[in-house]
């Protein structure tokens, strides 16, 4: 099983889960990170790290957010990894807990 960050970090893209990833399997794209499933160990410190709460074991990821698994596999695959905690965008609070973000996905 694996980790997956979820529609929550949209726009918000706060990286206090890099520092406490013991493998960097963080990956960053313009205004969403993902996680390398084939990196992740499992080891859930990212998830009480994450302020949008947006991380959650695979199995757990809410059924509306179930296409996340799979762009968290593709993105990894093209966006650079992110090894060191990061200012959040100015405006990330605003975004923080706004749903159906989807669409504001930058690739």
């Amino acid at each position: 099983m694996t980790y997956v960050v979820t529609e929550s970090c949209i726009k918000c893209k706060y990286t206090d889960c890099v520092d406490v990833c013991p493998v960097d399997c963080f990956h960053e794209g313009p205004n969403f990170l993902v996680i390398d499933p084939d990196e992740c160990i499992d080891c859930t410190l990212c998830v009480a790290e994450c302020p949008a709460e947006a991380i959650f074991a695979e199995d757990d990821v809410p059924e509306a957010q179930r296409q996340f698994i799979a762009l968290n596999a593709e993105l990894s695959r093209d966006w650079p990894v992110l090894t060191e905690r990061k200012p959040a965008p100015a405006d990330a609070d605003s975004w923080k807990g706004v749903a159906e973000k989807l669409h504001l996905l930058e690739r």
